[in-house]
Formats: C-alpha cells, structure tokens, sequence
C-alpha cells in the first residue's frame, strides 16, 4: 500500500453524516483531522472522496443493499487521506429516518479496529479486490460467500465476530 497508515486513539470514534446521494453534512473533529481536508473542502463532497482503491466494491454494495433497506450495517473500511495516506476503521451505518420512516440521510461511527480483525480482514480484501478485477463485484461476491459457508455464518455473524 501507498502512503502512511494512519492510526487514532481506541477512545476516539469518527462520526460523519451525509444526505441521500452520499454527500457529506457533517463531520466531528476527528473524521475532519484524520481524513487531511478541511471541514470545507468535505461538506457537500461525496463520501467516497475517501474511498480507497483497496476497498472492495462487494463490501460497499453490500453495505448500500443494507441500509437502503433500513438496516444498520458493521464492516471493516479502509480509508484514504487527501495526502494519500490510508487509515482502517470499522464503520457502523445507519440510516438516518424522519418521522414518516422515510430515510433522509446515513450516520457512521467508526472506531478503531483491532490487529486481530485486520490480520483477517487485509488478506480477506485482497482476496474480494483481486476476484473483482477478474469479473467484477460478482466474482468478488462469490469470494466473499464462499468464505462465510466455509464458516456458517451471515456477514454480520462474521463481522461481529471479529
């Protein structure tokens, strides 16, 4: 990987919000210092401003299928910096819904994932990234599928479990 990795406090949680085309609102001190923008140069950008190319498409589309469907949703992201550095969270969405139940917007906390999740996760992404690159978020599905059978667990079982 390029660039530095990043790291923050345990304590620390890096909240953003965003409307429902994915634009951010909002962002706590932490998500503004971490991410190298200023909260200028990250209201009204697309989160995925920060999307690193490591990031498995799979991961992202199953997060979207989620909540768009009102369900929270856990997941280990990678992150990139303006300066190109890379920081790994793992990132709890909601959606955001108002008084008639309709979604106007997505929430994420993310804390810091722990060295053992990630000593799962890295080789898990590299293994979805390479599948995607041969036939695209399906083939990085079916990398994705055939580990969570080989284990007999949901995505969230998985997830939660590390």
């Amino acid at each position: 990987m390029r660039g530095n990795e990043l790291t923050f406090n345990e304590h620390e949680f890096i909240v953003s919000k965003t409307n429902m085309s994915g634009k951010i609102t909002y962002g706590n001190s932490r998500f503004i210092a971490i991410s190298g923008y200023k909260e200028t140069e990250l209201l009204d950008q697309p989160h995925n401003i920060l999307r690193h190319p490591d990031m498995p498409s799979t991961i992202f589309k199953y997060l979207w299928d989620q909540i768009k469907k009102k369900e929270e949703v856990f997941a280990y992201v990678i992150n990139k910096t303006k300066q190109n550095d890379f920081y790994w969270v793992m990132a709890h969405v909601t959606p955001s819904i108002d008084n008639n139940g309709s979604i106007i917007g997505y929430h994420s906390v993310r804390r810091k994932p722990t060295l053992t999740a990630l000593s799962i996760i890295k080789p898990l992404y590299q293994s979805i990234v390479a599948a995607e690159k041969r036939g695209g978020v399906t083939e990085g599905n079916a990398v994705l599928m055939t580990k969570l059978h080989s284990m007999k667990v949901t995505y969230d079982e998985f997830i939660l479990s590390l």
